[in-house]
């Protein structure tokens, strides 16, 4: 059995009542508050425009409208009188670094002791977010999160010479954090002696600091910090003073607030049978439906110099399979055949090679552009890349996105892979990855969710905004029924949201073409949607075809990264709550864990401890929404977690969503305005 704590405390006001002082026009820093609040009529000669007064919290001065609040009458401006409160406590606080961040929650910095660096210092963050929700019914909360570590230089801006200052992000100063070009007051900007900046990935490169990202349990080192926080700062008589927290602590959830989904909702479908392993079930029962409406052809794109490399390891591992010691153990890969069901040969005639890293693109577009097609073929080019993807200052960076871009123009999917990693024993891992991922290009499918169909068209969206771009881009998918197959994809700047809803008028005609009804629309959306912006196109769309009264469910998933609501499982040595375990935070919203830990103790592999998926759900019909269908919805989420083909590994976030950000991601490297005709249907960008 489960024991589930939430990392929120419960909390009572000192005083449910108390006078504060309001002011008519807003200041820097000031909270708001209606009007009716205050009045029992809108006061005379005001505009009516401005609905709010404002409080900045100190005593009275001329001019003010002084009133008495009951805080719990007046939510939204409590939360912000007990930030307020909270903040000025740790300001208090010797060796505390306290601000509002961006949110308006208090973010608190401390030292971290045990880690010295002659370059940097390390401080662990934490962040006090007050709340008002259903998680724990007509109380105040506050939400403690632990969010990792950040890494100040030791050395201040003043003695950072020749560094292109349009790259410092955030900076401490005079025990603040501030944004360097954003927020950093002027007087401040001329103490550069006294400001620090904050480790971001250019000074990284700068001072050639080199971080190993590993995977680890993350659960047991949150629990403990922010017991450590707990115990240290809050659960204190000088903390209680101003907030009375609640004696018993953290939230320990009622067992029937702990939901799972259904049972089974991790069952995959492939060829002889099912499986809840994609890498054990594919080898096990066959890809669900391999390739075969044309016979598929290979080519490799490769430096010139490098030809017996790559035919004395990817040739060979794709042909014999992979053989070898990693970790002192012997491990053995299948060859791509026994992944994908199907014959494939590769095409001498169309090898192509480049001389010179400094022109790859230039060297390979010209050798392309002779190519001639046998339309009974589908060709599938594998570029063995010399430059890593994330190494943006080489020249030939690009060089990935461009040759991308010119086999899709060509109707040719394709898979890249840095050179470096085929020598390596590890690379035994990657080859099922990429086998997987060239089944779904070529056309195959390599599982399905082992349910019945239903009439609803599912549609993702995910977004991404590159380091070196201005805008933000939105990407797309459709799928057109619930068990994961996908039927186009798109991507759009942010600004061009009336073009997404147009796509979804397409695919919504086509949908009903095929299957003359639609029992709902379900879209998983990036981020919280704006109903004026975003969702009234669509809604305005479907009515003007004749379809406005179809339920339109908007699922907000968001990579939590526990910078807010995180849950332990206390019962387990783990801390992971189990797989399909969801907690209700608020009004219909959720916190979803997605992960393999399908029993109470199971073996976990150290990557596969996710964290959760936070869900926000709204719907054109909210009445129909009852804990049935939002069942429901979470289950198509958590399901839809497993359709992942890039990876055999287990993901936490739906492919609904991944995909499109995936999309996104590329497309605005490419040179064209709108993806070409293959691009929108082919899983090229795996």
């Amino acid at each position: 059995m489960q024991q589930v704590q939430l990392n929120l405390i419960s909390f009572t006001p000192v005083k449910t009542k108390l006078k504060f002082a309001f002011y008519p026009e807003k200041e820097p820093g000031m909270a708001s508050i209606k009007w009716d609040k205050l009045f029992d009529e809108f006061p005379e000669g005001r505009d009516p425009a401005m609905q709010f007064y404002y409080c900045d919290f100190q005593s009275a001065r001329e001019d003010a409208i002084e009133k008495e609040i009951e805080l719990f009458h007046a939510v939204g401006f409590a939360k912000r009188y007990f930030n307020y409160l909270i903040l000025n406590y740790f300001k208090r606080i010797d060796g505390a670094i306290v601000f509002p961040n961006f949110t308006k929650d208090v973010e608190v910095w401390f030292t971290d002791n045990d880690i010295r660096d002659p370059l940097y210092k390390v401080y662990n963050k934490f962040t006090l977010n007050v709340q008002y929700s259903s998680a724990v019914p007509k109380q105040f909360q506050v939400v403690l999160s632990y969010n990792g570590i950040s890494k100040v230089l030791h050395t201040p801006i003043k003695q950072i010479m020749d560094f292109d200052t349009t790259k410092y992000t955030k900076v401490l100063c005079n025990g603040c954090i501030w944004h360097y070009e954003k927020t950093l007051p002027d007087d401040l900007k001329q103490q550069l002696d006294n400001v620090y900046p904050i480790l971001n990935y250019d000074l990284k490169k700068e001072y050639d600091i080199y971080e190993e990202l590993k995977k680890t349990n993350r659960y047991p080192e949150y629990l403990g910090m922010q017991e450590w926080f707990y115990n240290h700062y809050l659960n204190t008589p000088a903390f209680n003073r101003i907030i009375k927290l609640a004696p018993e602590g953290f939230y320990q959830v009622p067992n029937e607030k702990v939901y799972l989904v259904g049972k089974g909702n991790n069952i995959l479908q492939f060829k002889n049978g099912t499986h809840i392993n994609p890498g054990l079930g594919i080898l096990t029962h066959k890809p669900l439906q391999a390739y075969t409406e044309g016979h598929l052809k290979l080519f490799f794109i490769y430096n010139k110099a490098d030809a017996d490399f790559v035919k004395g390891h990817m040739y060979k591992f794709m042909m014999e399979g992979w053989h070898g010691i990693v970790n002192k153990k012997q491990k053995d890969a299948k060859p791509l055949i026994e992944y994908i069901n199907q014959q494939f040969s590769f095409d001498a005639a169309k090898q192509t090679s480049f001389i010179d890293n400094n022109t790859i693109f230039e060297e390979v577009k010209e050798q392309l552009d002779k190519f001639s097609l046998d339309p009974s073929c589908t060709y599938v080019a594998i570029y063995i890349s010399p430059i890593k993807n994330d190494d943006k200052d080489h020249p030939q960076h690009k060089a990935y996105y461009q040759i991308k871009e010119h086999l899709l123009d060509k109707g040719i999917t394709s898979q890249v892979i840095f050179k470096e990693h085929l020598a390596k024993p590890e690379f035994y891992y990657f080859l099922p990855n990429i086998y997987v991922a060239l089944l779904a290009k070529m056309g195959g499918i390599p599982w399905r969710l082992a349910r019945s169909r239903a009439n609803e068209l599912i549609i993702g969206v995910g977004a991404f905004k590159p380091r070196d771009a201005a805008h933000r881009y939105v990407g797309s998918a459709f799928c057109f029924s619930n068990d994961g197959k996908f039927e186009g994809f798109g991507c759009y700047k942010k600004n061009e949201t009336k073009l997404l809803a147009g796509s979804i008028k397409d695919q919504v005609e086509k949908f009903i073409e095929q299957h003359q009804s639609v029992r709902r629309i379900i879209i998983h959306f990036y981020k919280e949607i704006s109903d004026p912006e975003e969702l009234q196109p669509i809604l305005k769309m479907l009515d003007s075809i004749g379809y406005g009264d179809v339920p339109v469910i908007v699922i907000t998933i968001n990579k939590t990264e526990s910078r807010e609501f995180l849950a332990f499982d206390m019962n387990s040595e783990g801390k992971m709550p189990l797989s399909g375990t969801y907690l209700s935070i608020g009004y219909n919203k959720f916190l979803l864990f997605n992960n393999v830990r399908y029993k109470e103790e199971v073996p976990i592999a150290a990557k596969d401890y996710h964290f959760p998926v936070k869900l926000s759900i709204k719907s054109s019909k909210p009445d129909e929404l009852s804990m049935s269908v939002i069942g429901e919805l979470i289950d198509q989420v958590y399901q839809f977690s497993r359709m992942y083909w890039k990876s055999i590994s287990q993901q936490n976030l739906p492919v609904t969503t991944i995909y499109p950000e995936m999309v996104a991601k590329i497309f605005p490297y490419f040179d064209r305005e709108e993806l070409p005709e293959f691009g929108k249907k082919n899983l090229w960008f795996l």
